[in-house]
């Protein structure tokens, strides 16, 4: 189906919807996936898969009920219209969610590059053959490369309801990454290069190359450390993945359940004035740009943290209602899901200081540039946490000799009080939290437990 028949659909399914339900809204999902990897100079997967699918979401007797398929033509629209008047029957909800009429104006974004999606697959080949073969012939040391891939993603979004809103978006972009094996005598080691683009020919094969088999190598003899207390300088990246943790606890839904140790804490001074956290959904190249969430609410730029204080939490409408508020713009959802909260380019503004004067400020402490059980070993209420990581010691004002087998611990609110210093080489994390950033991260002092 073409956009018009796309909308033709969704006209149909809500004119049917609004005669038996109060409010009405179709919520259509479009996506595109292309697979590409190379093992050993040949092609062992090449996958183009297309899924979607669309939901209706209404009100009955002041209900929210809720239906989906994955069948996306117009012999689901009665279907649709039954199950949501069947599921809204024995919903209960003390807050109940709202049909959007729709915000005042929508800033104009491009998401999509068209370039990118006409890339010959003989050209992603061609690069990842070479990239492969670069790191293969880097050094003698490495052993194998396990994993040489790239990945399309494309998606389109459409929102419409009986209240007006009528809306669409499409995205698009490229993860690339190798995985590299290194062995020296008894001691393997990994590394990894990864890049997330809509730009396919600002790539560098031979860049990715060194940085992987660079990382790998970098980590042969890696040994513990004696246990106690270090200053530490997170890696950017290694950062992220942290903070991705942290962003749940800025829910506004985590918030109101008792889930987030952020609660009552608006306008408080949450950490060092030097920190700065924002979402902005119009940065240019963010996997998280949109101009509209998933109610359909115009999204903006907000300081989350604001020199830190905390300024606001992040809210659709449900939760934004409950507290007395507008919507941040958070909405999110899939086509099978109900509507909860994410963020959309969540990110710590970098600062000014180079990383090579963090390394220099921070003698006889750790470069931390792995954590471990981040789902698992922290506690968004308490803000106590306990990872694995691996890294490196810091001596004469550079990184040294790799470290791993330790264990970091602490408390992700003193954390955020006890950075020192922010660096100025903002990245976004791995591609699952490739919508949340940072720069290097210096902190006074953690507990690292090793022999």
């Amino acid at each position: 189906m073409n956009n018009m028949e796309y909308k033709e659909l969704l006209n149909i399914l809500l004119d049917k919807a609004s005669e038996k339900l109060e409010d009405a809204e179709a919520f259509l999902v479009r996506n595109k996936e292309i697979q590409l990897s190379i093992f050993e100079n040949e092609v062992n997967k090449y996958n183009i898969a297309e899924s979607g699918g669309l939901s209706l979401r209404g009100r009955v007797d002041g209900k929210m009920g809720y239906s989906y398929t994955e069948k996306i033509d117009d012999s689901s629209v009665d279907m649709l219209i039954e199950e949501t008047l069947e599921n809204g029957k024995y919903i209960e909800d003390k807050d109940p969610e709202i049909i959007y009429e729709g915000s005042k104006a929508y800033k104009d974004i491009n998401n999509y590059n068209e370039k990118l999606g006409n890339v010959p697959i003989t050209e992603r080949i061609d690069f990842l053959k070479k990239l492969e073969k670069k790191a293969l012939d880097l050094d003698d040391r490495v052993f194998t490369v396990d994993n040489c891939a790239c990945e399309e993603i494309e998606q389109e979004r459409y929102i419409m309801n009986t209240k007006g809103i009528e809306l669409h978006d499409k995205f698009n972009g490229m993860i690339v990454f190798i995985f590299v094996v290194v062995k020296e005598g008894q001691d393997t080691k990994t590394g990894m290069s990864y890049r997330m683009t809509k730009d396919f020919y600002s790539l560098d094969y031979e860049e990715m190359a060194k940085e992987a088999v660079e990382d790998a190598i970098s980590m042969l003899g890696a040994d513990t450390i004696d246990s106690n207390n270090y200053p530490i300088v997170f890696e950017n990246k290694t950062f992220s993945d942290l903070l991705a943790a942290f962003s749940s606890t800025l829910s506004a839904e985590n918030v109101q359940k008792g889930l987030s140790g952020l609660k009552d804490k608006i306008g408080e001074q949450i950490a060092n004035p030097i920190l700065n956290i924002v979402d902005n959904p119009f940065l240019e190249g963010g996997f998280g740009s949109r101009n509209f969430d998933d109610e359909g609410t115009s999204t903006s730029y907000k300081k989350i943290i604001d020199n830190g204080k905390l300024t606001t939490y992040i809210y659709n409408w449900k939760t934004a209602n409950k507290d007395g508020v507008k919507s941040t713009g958070h909405a999110s959802r899939g086509y099978k899901s109900r509507v909860s909260i994410a963020p959309n380019n969540l990110y710590v503004e970098k600062g000014e200081t180079k990383l090579k004067d963090l390394l220099e400020s921070t003698e006889g402490g750790l470069y931390i540039d792995e954590l471990q059980g981040l789902h698992s070993g922290l506690n968004a209420v308490s803000g106590d946490f306990s990872l694995s990581a691996s890294g490196y010691k810091i001596e004469g004002g550079e990184i040294s000799t790799p470290v791993n087998q330790i264990t970091i611990a602490g408390n992700l609110y003193e954390l955020l009080k006890d950075i020192e210093a922010i660096g100025d080489d903002l990245e976004f994390g791995m591609p699952m939290n490739g919508y949340i950033g940072s720069p290097s991260i210096k902190v006074k002092s953690l507990s690292v437990a090793g022999k």
